[in-house]
């Protein structure tokens, strides 16, 4: 609900601030006096194009703020969270906007700036603005079926469900038709790459060990010599530990002789250990760094086939395994590709079928909807002199690439203003007395089913008076109770109904024109219906007349 509206330098309102109620306020007077400026600032915090030709002559800038309380906020907090806004629902949404003289405009929800486009989407479930040239709300068709379906208080959770899983298998048997005509198109390339690699049958990790065998095979190869000869001369028939042991036997026959043979001899034995222990450790490197030529070929033309047939498929020579299994199962879809599509066929078929009978129960009942909501226009047609009119709702199948989680249905609006006239939407109506009060009945009727948001009508009683005002102000009246309707109206029928009526009214102080508004008390509401029915010149019949309104109303 509007609670609050403040204006500053826009057009003729230097500086206004308004408060607003629940039920039906009414907005009056003379023509030219700046109820346009009203609607205009209100909608420029509502996201209206920014145009500097609206700051007030003089003044820097413009500054609309309007205030709101919010008796559901779950839409409107859901917004501003994807909009990376925060909101306490508790507290009440402060809309600013700003347009300066020099061009430019800034916006704020909540002292956090915001973009125009969020603020119309805000407005847009904040406010519902109805003028005579209203292309939005009621008008638009792409929500009459939304509107439909709140009257008829229909669940399509079932379709959405339904279409959802229609959603899927649709994707899934396409996927696998690409797949097939794409794997069809490559079916001879994918069997000799399957041959390939099955023939040369990798396994994961088999480089690196080939890399390490080829490595040490390599080394022994280089080193095989020097260890051969080094062994000769340790232990060959010349070599020096064949020297040492005979130094040894000759030093044991004459050790006892002199402490210091005894001392070499046990030198020289020691030497012998280490000298064995030396010639271990060359036959044990000898015999790790062994090596078959043939098996040196053999890894080596291993280890270039992976690493070759890596780089044709860019990939690792580890993952030639996975990609071989890869392959290979794409071939197996190919082949068993004609199976697999069919299954998928029936799945989409079933997921279809339930589709349709899930759409169908929807269309049935969005028909009997639509039934009572033209038996509830059409009761508050002939009341706003539209007797002769004819409102109806239709409800049309759409085709398949249209179908969509809200049904299979195309509704909308539709009347026939003369008879024998053809039905035309709703927007094609020419008058725009007519177009307003069809508006009017149709919100009457939706809003007996399911409620309304905050309303604004402009002017909707242009160009009528005697009884059908009086039907207009008594329907205007219903659809605000218990909630906030808000009428620019020339009419005194509509203008008794209000219960809050503010007078719109311009000032000259000699040099400036300026537009202002204030609420009116009992005795001035009188005073202004009165005007309403007699013009500048208020008699006592009118005065008369005014109270006689206001006690009816």
């Amino acid at each position: 609900m509007l609670t609050a509206l403040s204006i500053r330098d826009v057009v003729l309102i230097e500086a206004l601030d308004l408060d607003f109620g629940t039920g039906l306020g009414v907005l009056t007077g003379e023509t030219g006096a700046g109820k346009s400026i009203l609607l205009d600032s209100l909608g420029l915090a509502l996201g209206a194009r920014a145009d500097s030709g609206l700051v007030r002559q003089g003044a820097s800038q413009a500054v609309v703020t309007a205030s709101f309380e919010l008796t559901d906020p779950t839409a409107v907090a859901t917004l501003l969270g994807e909009s990376g806004l925060d909101h306490d629902p508790s507290e009440p949404l402060t809309i600013r906007r700003l347009v300066k003289a020099d061009g430019g405009s800034r916006a704020y929800v909540n002292d956090q700036p915001a973009s125009a486009g969020l603020l119309r989407e805000l407005g847009g479930l904040l406010v519902e603005i109805h003028g005579q040239h209203d292309d939005r709300g009621l008008l638009n068709p792409r929500g009459h079926r939304a509107l439909l379906d709140s009257f008829g208080r229909l669940d399509v959770n079932a379709v959405a469900t339904a279409y959802r899983k229609l959603r899927e298998a649709d994707e899934a048997l396409a996927i696998a038709r690409s797949e097939q005509e794409t794997a069809a198109r490559d079916r001879e390339w994918l069997e000799h790459a399957v041959g390939e690699l099955q023939a040369l049958a990798p396994e994961s990790g088999e480089e690196a060990v080939l890399a390490e065998r080829r490595a040490t095979m390599q080394r022994g190869e280089r080193i095989a010599g020097e260890l051969q000869q080094i062994a000769d001369l340790l232990d060959g028939s010349d070599g020096a530990l064949t020297r040492l042991r005979q130094a040894a036997r000759i030093l044991e026959r004459v050790a006892e002789d002199h402490p210091a043979l005894g001392e070499a001899l046990a030198a020289l034995d020691l030497a012998l250990v280490e000298g064995g222990a030396t010639q271990d450790n060359i036959d044990t490197a000898a015999e790790a760094l062994a090596f078959d030529p043939a098996a040196l070929e053999a890894d080596e033309a291993r280890l270039f086939e992976l690493r070759g047939l890596a780089r044709k498929h860019r990939v690792q020579p580890d993952d030639l395994a996975d990609l071989a299994e890869t392959f290979a199962a794409r071939l197996a879809r190919i082949e068993g590709g004609e199976g697999t599509i069919a299954q998928l066929e029936a799945q989409v078929s079933a997921a279809e079928s339930a589709y349709v009978a899930a759409a169908e129960t929807l269309s049935a009942a969005r028909s009997a909807a639509a039934a009572r909501l033209d038996a509830a226009v059409a009761g508050e047609l002939a009341p706003l002199k539209l007797d002769a009119a004819k409102f109806r709702t239709t409800v049309e199948s759409l085709p398949r690439d249209q179908w969509s989680a809200s049904g299979r249905d195309r509704v909308e609006f539709e009347v026939s203003t003369n008879p024998g006239a053809p039905f035309a939407p709703l927007i094609k109506i020419a008058s725009g007395g007519e177009l307003s009060r069809f508006i009017l009945a149709l919100k009457v009727a939706l809003a007996e089913e399911g409620g309304a948001r905050t309303l604004i009508f402009d002017e909707i009683d242009r160009g009528v008076g005697g009884a059908v005002a009086s039907a207009i102000g008594e329907r205007l009246a219903r659809l605000a109770s218990g909630t906030q309707l808000l009428v620019v109206t020339h009419s005194p029928q509509v203008a008794a109904r209000g219960a809050h009526h503010l007078l719109i009214a311009k000032s000259h102080d000699g040099l400036v024109t300026r537009t202002g508004v204030r609420q009116l008390d009992d005795a001035e509401r009188r005073e202004e219906i009165a005007r309403m029915l007699s013009g500048a010149q208020i008699t006592d019949e009118a005065r008369a007349q005014a109270e006689r309104l206001l006690e009816a109303a």
